[in-house]
Parts: C-alpha cells; structure tokens; sequence
C-alpha cells in the first residue's frame, strides 16, 4: 500500500502566529505516527516562518517512524541540518526564498550536475534522497540521471484539473510514473492532493510509493479531528 507521510508544517505556522509552544508541533508528530501515518515530513524554510531548525532536532529524539526533511538544498544551513539530523529522506526542493510554498519542480537537465553533486552528499551519509519533478518525460529522465533515488511527482495541476476532467488530469502522471519505474526509480507524490483527489490518483499511478500531504490534512483536520484525518486519508490509500 502506498505510504502516507504527513506534513505537519501547519502546525508550526499556527503555533508561530501566537508565540509559545501552542500547538507543541513535536507533540504532532508523536501523535501523527500513534495515530498511524507511516511517515512525518517537514519543511523548513530559511526563514523559518513555520517549521524552525530547532524543531527538526527535537522531532528527530522522538521519531520512530520514517523521517522526511523537504527543503532546497542551495542552502548549506539545509545541507547542514539534514546531515546533523540524519532522516530516512531528503526531498529536494527548488523554493526560492520569497515563495509562499512549492510551485514547480526541479530543471533536472539544466541543474543534473549540481543535483547529481548534491545527490552524491547525502546519499554518501545513507540518506535516501527524492527530488521534486514535474510530470514532463524529460524531466523524469533528467532525474534519473542525477543518481537520486525518488522522484517526488509535483501534483498541483493534477489537483487542479481533477474536477474538470479527471482522465486527462492524470494522464501525464501516469506516463511519468510509468517512465520513472522503467528508469528505476522510486515514486512519491504530494501537493494539493485531498480527501477528493487522492484515491483516484493512488489508484491509477503504477509503484507510487508515498504521497506527502500537509494543507489539506490539517485543514480537514480542524473539523474532523486529527486522528479521524490521517485514518481516513489512509484509507483513500487502500
């Protein structure tokens, strides 16, 4: 079954719009694997406007389930802290400082010899690594190149499209994700995928190993309860 591995970023945004420790976001990743996500994934942002340096450390004494630290590694305070920290995955992200979150993947042709250089680092240090790509043939291959281990498929215009047409939302991930498995790589997925869209998507993408999900879980989260979310996400998985 796929894994599920829930981005608890929200809640730091939360607890940093007030100050103290209200939401406590190491609690939410403790209660995020009790209440049985397989993974916990933040992203910390140079600014640390929502997940800070700190709290990975903290999360990392407590995690027993698979750890993901997302973020762009352009920055040696990154590289740094994820090498300190040891996590299970290192996802990839090509952010620019002033982005709201995530909106495209990496230029895997134009960047595979720094990425390939980036890859090597970590991957040296027994870290899995994915990086995020978006569903474009090129692209895909381009990652396979860099020697990274995943790629992390960017699913904002699948989730976009859903409504509107579903099939053909779909059909340039699907011959991603059958690309990325002829090249040998593993497959992951995550942004703006729901309660809605998640079931068909797990359902028609070949070998997708784990979706990230952090927005809409927490959203969903505040009306259903937290527990009562990650499980019915999980099911969407099934």
């Amino acid at each position: 079954m796929t894994k599920l591995s829930v981005n608890i970023n929200k809640f730091a945004t939360i607890r940093n719009s007030r100050g103290g420790n209200n939401p406590d976001v190491v609690k939410a990743a403790s209660d995020a694997q009790l209440f049985g996500a397989d993974g916990v994934t933040v992203h910390p942002r140079p600014d640390e406007r929502h997940i800070r340096y700190k709290d990975v450390y903290d999360i990392k004494k407590i995690i027993t389930t698979e750890f993901n630290i997302e973020g762009n590694c352009q920055e040696q305070k990154f590289v740094d802290l994820v090498l300190a920290t040891h996590p299970d995955q290192v996802t990839l992200v090509p952010d620019a400082l002033d982005q709201i979150t995530s909106n495209h993947g990496w230029d895997t042709l134009k960047n595979k010899d720094w990425l390939a250089e980036m890859i090597s680092v970590f991957r040296k240090a027994g870290i899995r690594v994915s990086i995020f790509v978006d569903p474009v043939l090129e692209m895909v291959e381009g990652a396979a190149m860099t020697g990274t281990d995943r790629i992390e498929l960017y699913t904002e215009g699948y989730a976009r499209e859903y409504a509107t047409g579903r099939e053909k939302a779909i059909a340039p991930y699907v011959a991603a994700a059958k690309r990325a498995r002829e090249l040998g790589l593993g497959l992951n997925a995550g942004h703006d995928l729901d309660l809605q869209n998640l079931q068909y998507f797990a359902r028609n993408i070949p070998g997708l190993d784990e979706v990230s999900i952090g927005h809409a879980l927490i959203c969903d989260a505040l009306y259903l309860g937290y527990e009562n979310a990650i499980q019915l996400y999980k099911r969407q998985l099934q």
